[in-house]
């Protein structure tokens, strides 16, 4: 019998080198689906070129795996239309189960913006008739401490909203989990958060604590939270996508803590102070 093909999208980046390096170790066969094969993990893989705009080269990548990693792309205007074009060709290839990495609370009326385009996404891979399993991320742990300016104040109207931050290697661990044995999975959504919620003035004083840079948060309003950005040349949709990551906290969405993560990987995810070494 032939061993099971795992496809990897989003090989080259952090969240999908760390699965690539779980399956790896688990002796799975996978097939990394990269843009710049220099750029993909080292090791015994298959090696497949595509962008998840092109869907007749993701088809091709696609062509004989059973599952498929699909890591959600880069931001950009026209995210939504990339997933689609990318979940059609792995469809059209015959891919059996798809594990999707969505967003926290994704939902039509999310408060975050780009939930809203994970929803959809979601929508599109119920509607395409392989199975499928939604891992719901959390805001990264891994850029909590980055959200500070060079000032080392944190800025964004999220009030005492919290977030229940994942880090991305309980992440890698969790789709990995669900890669290596996908059956049990299909038609499962997984809320991936980690252990607390921190409000982000609790962020400021662990990273004050743990590695000595004075952090502090500053409680913008909207007016402020524009202004703020509006240096960076960013175009609306974007601007859009960053303050409501805060608004969204200050609506309670970011907060929920769930033991999903746990339960999949079978060890406490990993907190902010031990991210930081405390």
């Amino acid at each position: 019998m032939t061993e099971r093909l795992i496809a990897v999208t989003g090989a080259t980046g952090h969240l999908g080198r760390a699965v690539t390096e779980e399956l790896t170790s688990g002796g799975h066969r996978l097939r990394l689906v990269v843009r710049d094969p220099a750029r993909a993990p080292r090791g015994h893989h298959e090696i497949a070129l595509a962008s998840y705009g092109d869907g007749d080269a993701a088809r091709i990548s696609f062509d004989g795996a059973d599952t498929l990693l699909l890591v959600s792309a880069a931001e950009s205007a026209d995210r939504l239309e990339q997933h689609r074009t990318v979940v059609d060709a792995a469809t059209a290839a015959g891919v059996r189960h798809v594990v999707y990495t969505s967003f926290l609370g994704a939902a039509p009326d999310a408060t975050f913006t780009l939930a809203r385009d994970h929803w959809a996404t979601e929508e599109h891979l119920r509607a395409s008739g392989m199975a499928f399993t939604f891992l719901r991320d959390a805001f990264y742990l891994d850029l909590l401490p980055l959200l500070a300016g060079e000032d080392g104040v944190i800025r964004g109207p999220a009030g005492q909203g919290r977030f229940a931050a994942v880090a991305r290697a309980d992440v890698a661990r969790a789709a990995a989990a669900v890669l290596a044995d996908p059956a049990p999975h299909a038609g499962r959504t997984y809320e991936l958060t980690g252990p607390e919620a921190l409000t982000l003035a609790d962020v400021a004083a662990t990273v004050t604590r743990l590695t000595g840079r004075s952090t502090s948060f500053h409680d913008e309003t909207l007016q402020e939270a524009y202004a703020s950005r509006a240096a960076y040349g960013a175009p609306p949709w974007q601007l859009d996508a960053w303050v409501s990551t805060y608004t969204a906290a200050a609506a309670g969405e970011m907060g929920p803590v769930t033991d999903d993560l746990a339960r999949l990987t079978g060890r406490a995810p990993i907190g902010l102070a031990q991210l930081l070494g405390g």
